[in-house]
């Protein structure tokens, strides 16, 4: 080999040298201030930074206005926190009125903090802006330090906050998601915190991000079928009806009965998830939707009614003597006002009427075996409904495993059995949606960290109707709403039966004589089922039936979605 081909070799390597140093140079550079940028931005913003400074995060929660835009319902707020060492504290006084000044301050809690002089970090104030911590750092306070930090910030503060959960420390000081969304997707909204951003250009290369920084669980922000304005007007409608009748606790839910999909679910007493500790008692935090159960009262008529039609055991047209009462084993059962309609009182009546004896009727020609296998085996009401929630517990049927009587004619007009409330609105779904038992949820994708977006799907069952069966019961309850509560709308054809059931005392000592659970349960238009709507009012005060507490909202409501969406008229 010449001497000139052997120079020409050693400049080529070290062109390939340089080359690749510089590669490595660009690739740091990238690195640093492109995908690293922000933490390091923070970094040097201020000087006071924790070693935790930018580790927290966590992934975002969205609710979805009705147009498919999101809307930030749990995200990361950036700003600072102030501590202070004690020891270094000259004038507690003029350092008092210093961060007074910018933030409330609990006196008696700083001094305290003050006088705690084997302790060198104190934290005084939490949550303060950019212009909250100049103001601060300006006054150049011994014993003061601002520190960076990061929170989880909930921007409709009190919005949908039973459903949204919020984020707490657990014994081992670390944060995880209670309650709620956060709770039920935490392993998808948790972080990392010890690995930094993903290098770019290990997307590009060997597939190193599959390979390397793949997780078991994926991870991203969920995006909820909560739609904002929905929701907002929903806890005020409920909110007003608490208001009006002193009422121990509202609620209310509108869902997509085809999908499943909750556009809104809203609960009085409620609490602002930005100030989630200044609630006294913790049960306000858990959601009544999922884990409480009730004994529902006439709102499961419909549900029986069907069935039996399913079956062939009577017609709309079927017809009975209504005496008033019906004498079942040793006990007498009655009507709600113990007035008796007399011979020819027709199915259809009884649903307009809400007539107990009428639904002991259908009961007892089902026969307990039928009755049974529907509300156990197809409503699956003793069941969870596998909605997206944390802590749904099973309904309550035991009542049903027996062969007592009174147990059935009780189950018929929905006392002496109990389920939740999502559970009902799932069944009342059934007959909207053309029979099926969907799964009730609130996320409807998770948008991943890697940049795609995962569509959940959920089960279906069914159908557990047939298309005539239900055609039937549909027009039965529009004929409810029509000529029982005199409430039709000119425009729409809305299917709704109300229920008011009796509240069991606790440990099994029978009922409440003035404590009643008012419900109103629907569909609309009848004829095309947009959304299922329901409410539920808890031990209202000086009232006796639900269409008096529930009527008006409901039917308000209504008006609302179907303005707000533009549903063509049916009518």
């Amino acid at each position: 080999m010449s001497d000139s081909n052997i120079h020409q070799k050693r400049i080529n390597g070290i062109i390939v040298g340089v080359s690749i140093l510089g590669g490595i140079i660009v690739i740091r550079l990238f690195m640093l201030q492109i995908i690293q940028s922000s933490d390091y931005r923070d970094r040097a913003e201020r000087q006071y930074v924790t070693p935790t400074a930018g580790s927290f995060d966590r992934g975002n929660i969205y609710f979805t206005s009705k147009d498919g835009t999101t809307v930030a319902a749990a995200t990361i707020q950036n700003g600072f926190k102030a501590a202070i060492n004690p020891t270094q504290v000259k004038d507690a006084n003029q350092l008092f009125t210093a961060l007074n000044a910018v933030s409330p301050v609990d006196q008696t809690s700083f001094l305290n903090s003050v006088n705690k002089k084997n302790d060198p970090y104190e934290e005084i104030l939490k949550h303060l802006d950019g212009s909250q911590a100049d103001a601060l750092t300006q006054e150049k306070l011994p014993g003061l330090t601002l520190y960076r930090d990061k929170w989880r910030y909930y921007p409709g503060g009190a919005l949908a906050a039973k459903a949204v959960g919020f984020v707490s420390y657990k014994n081992d000081n670390t944060l995880v998601g209670n309650y709620g969304l956060e709770q039920y997707y935490n392993d998808v909204l948790s972080r990392n915190n010890g690995q930094f951003y993903v290098n770019f250009f290990a997307e590009i290369f060997a597939n190193i991000q599959s390979s390397v920084f793949k997780n078991s669980t994926a991870t991203g922000d969920i995006v909820t079928s909560i739609e904002p304005s929905v929701q907002a007007q929903l806890e005020q409608t409920v909110a007003d009806v608490k208001n009006k009748w002193s009422s121990e606790s509202v609620g209310g839910i509108v869902m997509d009965p085809y999908t499943g999909e909750i556009i809104a679910m809203a609960q009085v007493p409620t609490f602002d998830l930005n100030n989630y500790g200044a609630e006294k008692d913790n049960g306000i935090y858990s959601n009544p939707f999922v884990q409480n159960v009730y004994e529902m009262g006439s709102i499961v008529k419909p549900l029986i009614m069907a069935a039996a039609i399913e079956n062939n055991v009577v017609t709309p047209q079927t017809t009975y003597n209504d005496a008033g009462s019906v004498v079942v084993g040793n006990k007498t059962i009655y009507n709600f006002d113990k007035v008796g309609r007399g011979p020819g009182t027709s199915m259809q009546d009884v649903l307009n009427q809400s007539l107990n004896t009428g639904m002991i009727y259908v009961e007892q020609h089902m026969g307990k075996t039928l009755f049974k296998d529907y509300m156990i085996n197809k409503y699956k009401l003793g069941q969870k409904t596998g909605i997206d929630l944390p802590g749904e517990v099973n309904g309550l049927m035991s009542g049903l495993n027996g062969d007592n009587d009174v147990n059935y004619s009780n189950a018929a007009f929905g006392q002496g059995i109990a389920t939740t409330p999502i559970n009902i609105v799932r069944g009342f779904s059934s007959l909207a949606n053309g029979g099926y038992l969907i799964t009730p949820h609130l996320v409807t994708a998770i948008d991943q960290e890697d940049g795609t977006i995962k569509k959940l799907d959920y089960k279906k069952e069914g159908p557990l109707l047939k298309p005539e069966t239900l055609k039937t019961i549909d027009n039965m309850l529009v004929h409810v709403v029509d000529d029982g509560y005199h409430r039709g709308l000119k425009s729409y054809t809305v299917a709704a039966k109300t229920g008011t059931a009796q509240i069991a005392r606790p440990n099994g000592g029978g009922y409440y004589t003035d404590r009643n659970l008012h419900s109103m349960i629907g569909f609309f238009p009848a004829t095309s089922p947009k959304y299922v709507l329901y409410l539920y009012d808890y031990y209202p005060k000086n009232v006796l039936y639900s269409i008096q507490t529930l009527g008006d909202p409901f039917f308000s409501m209504v008006q609302f979605l179907t303005n707000y969406y533009n549903i063509p008229p049916d009518r």
